[in-house]
């Protein structure tokens, strides 16, 4: 009925009974957000990462889903449709940006998403996915199913972020969108995340 200690955001929240069509979602950053949150890994509380650089904001509730980790399944997937060096996967759990029309004023709370596409970014030759949600029961985004139906200004934005959220001056952008895809796909991202996590859990007992 209920716990006495607080669960650890990766690995003591279900990623839900009805994943991948919905899924939980641990929100780390929101768009008001000018540092970056991140869970530590071993702690589980939220740590700063880094300030946001320069004008980079956040353009949606930013977080991941439990239980899933990017690896060699999602690496593989990545190799299958781009000509790209992909050396591994990112290494963390699956990134997730919810759309909502509310204003949520933080993050380090868990909501539940319904994914309706995703882009695969490749930073520094490692697939690090980044699905594309819709919180549920939101009553201006929940008419969108694919991530095509999104407003173009929308994606320009969420492509914007990601190809320039880790530059800094004099140095190269080491991050590409090697393509984006469908609900479908993204599915198939999140299940391939999960079974990743599922080894990385196996290989640590």
């Amino acid at each position: 009925m209920y716990r006495t200690d607080k669960a650890h955001p990766w690995h003591g929240i279900p990623i839900g009974g009805s994943a991948p069509e919905e899924v939980t979602v641990f929100i780390e950053i929101v768009p008001r957000d000018t540092v970056k949150y991140e869970v530590d890994k071993e702690t589980g509380y939220l740590k700063i990462d880094r300030p946001q650089q320069y004008s980079n904001v956040v353009p949606a509730n930013y977080g991941f889903v439990p239980q899933t980790y990017c690896d060699i399944g999602i690496a593989e997937l990545a190799r299958s449709k781009t000509d790209l060096t992909i050396n591994g996967g990112d290494g963390d759990p699956l990134d997730i940006l919810v759309l909502s029309e509310h204003h949520i004023p933080r993050g380090d709370i868990i909501l539940k998403a319904r994914p309706i596409g995703g882009f695969c970014l490749v930073d520094d030759n490692q697939a690090d996915d980044k699905i594309i949600a819709v919180l549920k029961g939101d009553k201006v985004f929940e008419q969108y199913q694919e991530i095509a139906q999104l407003p173009k200004g929308i994606l320009e934005r969420f492509e914007h972020y990601f190809l320039t959220y880790k530059s800094l001056p004099d140095q190269p952008n080491q991050c590409e969108i090697a393509y984006s895809y469908g609900r479908e796909e993204s599915y198939s991202v999140i299940r391939n995340a999960a079974a990743d996590y599922k080894h990385l859990i196996q290989d640590k007992l």
